[in-house]
């Protein structure tokens, strides 16, 4: 399992570089990263969230085979918005309604350097959006105003706190 980035590391606020080498160690990558979303129990893992500044990102849905989006663009997005509660790996623990567009287009390319395009809507929709705002430095937080980000921010803290005392005391 690959470690993940927390709040306040810098590596989750870089512009994040295009995948130019299609080749095993890509195809190694894109695996770990399937193996440490699932690990973690989450819905989408994302290059700078495990250290690597490029631009590729794992999402892996119930019952759904993984989906690898390599370069990724959304190309388009639909005017309908909706609330949904988001988490995020790097902020473990805290939740908060996030409005997003109902529906994505995405290209993108596969490990063996394919290009691709989905329409989506739903979770999957989300969770591209999600994964692909990581690529451009981009928390779900910066999506709330001002007030919200900052309870979400203290509830991160205080339960980072909380596990640093349960960790001291084992």
């Amino acid at each position: 399992m690959l470690d993940i980035c927390v709040l306040g590391d810098e590596l989750l606020r870089e512009e994040c570089s295009d995948i130019t080498e299609f080749d095993d160690a890509l195809r190694m990558l894109a695996d770990a990263m399937v193996e440490t979303l699932d690990e973690a129990d989450g819905v989408g893992l994302a290059g700078p969230q495990i250290g690597v500044p490029k631009k590729i990102f794992a999402i892996h849905l119930r019952g759904e085979e993984p989906i690898i989006f390599i370069n990724p663009s959304i190309v388009a997005t639909s005017i309908e918005e909706g609330p949904y509660e988001e988490g995020c790996l790097s902020i473990p623990g805290v939740f908060h309604d996030v409005i997003r567009p109902l529906r994505v287009t995405i290209q993108a390319q596969d490990v063996s350097g394919k290009a691709f395009t989905i329409e989506a809507d739903g979770l999957l929709a989300r969770a591209i959006q999600h994964e692909n705002d990581h690529l451009h430095g981009k928390l779900y937080i910066d999506h709330l105003d001002e007030k919200e980000r900052e309870k979400v921010v203290r509830a991160y803290e205080k339960k980072n706190r909380m596990r640093r005392r349960q960790k001291a005391r084992v």
